[in-house]
């Protein structure tokens, strides 16, 4: 606030302080005004669209999907996810087809997310890579001393019970090399 007092001089009134550093700003809220506005107002969303065709509970869901969209570029950005840098294309057709392949790799990982979430294993995309990331492939090679090829024995190495249950819903011991 700034406060005014007379002038000696001419009896007007002026600002005490004679710069910007000296002035002070007080406030006050109307606290009742304030509670009769929160009622009538926060906590509420208007929504406008130019989709005249569509029901209210159509909009409404289109509005809150807009999350799970966003949710998708950040994921798009995530060099733990699906990362789209670095991208080391120059030509217009090598950049779409990366696009192409980045949102299709989201989508399987959003598919094999959602697979997991029906088998009561509630993880985020992020998590499910992870967990499949930590299952590993061994290779044994066994060698009696005589001639020929080593005897090789392809084994997956040890996993948590989350990844065993993974292992098993995605089926990965049929994508093992059979030599």
């Amino acid at each position: 606030m700034i406060g005014f007092g007379r002038s000696a001089e001419s009896g007007d009134r002026v600002p005490q302080g004679e710069k910007p550093s000296d002035f002070r700003l007080a406030f006050r809220t109307n606290q009742g005004a304030r509670t009769r506005l929160e009622r009538r107002l926060f906590g509420k969303r208007i929504l406008f669209t130019n989709r005249t065709a569509w029901s209210t509970a159509e909009v409404v869901a289109a509005y809150r999907s807009q999350a799970g969209v966003e949710s998708g570029f950040r994921q798009l950005k995530d060099p733990h996810v699906v990362s789209f840098s670095p991208l080391h294309q120059w030509t217009d057709q090598k950049i779409r087809v990366h696009v192409f392949y980045c949102v299709l790799a989201l989508a399987v990982a959003h598919l094999m997310r959602r697979q997991a979430e029906q088998a009561q294993l509630p993880l985020s995309v992020r998590e499910l890579l992870d967990q499949l990331a930590g299952i590993e492939e061994t290779v044994l090679l066994y060698h009696d001393g005589g001639k020929g090829r080593p005897r090789a024995q392809r084994m997956l190495t040890d996993m948590n019970a989350t990844q065993r249950t993974l292992a098993d819903l995605f089926d990965i011991q049929r994508y093992a090399p059979t030599r």
